[in-house]
């Protein structure tokens, strides 16, 4: 077997070292708690954040976010963020600014740049040209004094006392703060916005909160020949037939203008076989379900499965605004549509 066969083993730990992993683990936590802890105590010392709030939502532009390393994924995460609840946001890696990716900004858009130290050499490189264009400038730096807070229109500050990491050099509580300043931001720009749940939804469609608030009934209704459909008149054992050729358990009863004036389903055909042997000479008006309950193709999809629930019934029939039957809904059609 060749090296590359074996199955590699994690090393075990021995009591003391398993301590230990627990213990920095904990410690780890408790380093960045403190720090954002700290960041809370003195976001109102002065009025840098409300400043940066007053910017971005004064832009007619677009927020982009740039920063170094370690800076600029948390800069992506930022971006994503204020992208997804109502502040359009990109990011820009500031190497690639340098070179040709500075002709995304304009001079309506905010730049918010990020560097712990407030000196890396590819932001301060890119700020010139930035301001030339006009664009405005938000510094999330952990040292007031540096260029890069000095150069920016607003300054946040996102100094901490000292990394998690054992050696005080990794960036771990130092990028932990900056992330909970950017959501900060974030948070008080989507309220300053009045974004509602529907707005975040639109920018979510494949999750769940987007399916649940721009799925509609007509999204997800069986229509046309699919729909199973019988006349008052019609006997019990054709009105059987139309409900196993269309496989919804259920078939609509309908009058003469196509409106239903009710319903028959697999359960009300139990019923009946509780209640008599011979049917063969039974119309379905006899034994339908009368006033079923209806929904509009522009409901919200939510809005049917809620009547569904409360009334414990499996199918809803849809019908247009002069109550006419365009259509049929199964809980299995909300089910694959990820609605519930």
């Amino acid at each position: 077997m060749s090296v590359t066969d074996e199955k590699i083993m994690p090393k075990s730990f021995d009591e003391t070292l398993a301590r230990r992993v627990l213990d920095l683990g904990r410690e780890t936590l408790s380093i960045e708690a403190d720090a954002i802890r700290a960041l809370q105590a003195r976001l109102g010392d002065d009025d840098s954040f409300v400043s940066a709030a007053q910017l971005i939502m004064a832009c007619d532009g677009r927020v982009v976010v740039s920063g170094m390393g370690k800076s600029g994924h948390i800069g992506r995460k930022i971006a994503a963020t204020l992208a997804s609840t109502g502040t359009p946001a990109f990011f820009m890696h500031p190497g690639e600014a340098a070179h040709g990716d500075l002709g995304m900004v304009t001079k309506n858009d905010v730049l918010i740049a990020i560097s712990n130290s407030g000196e890396s050499s590819e932001i301060l490189d890119i700020l010139p040209a930035v301001k030339r264009l006009g664009a405005r400038v938000i510094a999330m730096t952990g040292k007031p004094a540096s260029r890069l807070a000095k150069l920016a229109d607003v300054h946040l500050n996102i100094a901490v006392d000292k990394e998690a990491c054992p050696l005080n050099l990794a960036p771990t509580t130092s990028t932990t703060v900056t992330l909970a300043m950017g959501d900060a931001l974030a948070v008080a720009l989507l309220d300053a916005r009045g974004f509602r749940e529907q707005d975040f939804a639109l920018s979510h469609p494949g999750g769940a909160l987007g399916r649940r608030l721009l799925t509609h009934v007509r999204d997800v209704m069986r229509s046309g020949d699919a729909v199973p459909s019988v006349r008052p008149e019609t006997s019990l054992v054709e009105a059987l037939l139309e409900v196993t050729r269309k496989g919804l358990g259920m078939t609509a009863i309908v009058d003469a203008e196509g409106r239903p004036v009710g319903v028959f389903t697999d359960g009300d055909l139990r019923r009946v076989i509780e209640r008599m042997h011979d049917f063969s000479d039974i119309q379905i008006r006899d034994v339908m379900h009368a006033n079923p309950r209806r929904v509009r193709p522009e409901q919200l999809a939510v809005d049917a499965v809620a009547v569904m629930e409360e009334f414990r019934i499996n199918q809803m029939l849809v019908v247009d605004e002069d109550d006419r039957l365009v259509g049929a809904l199964h809980i299995h059609d909300l089910t694959r549509a990820k609605v519930i």
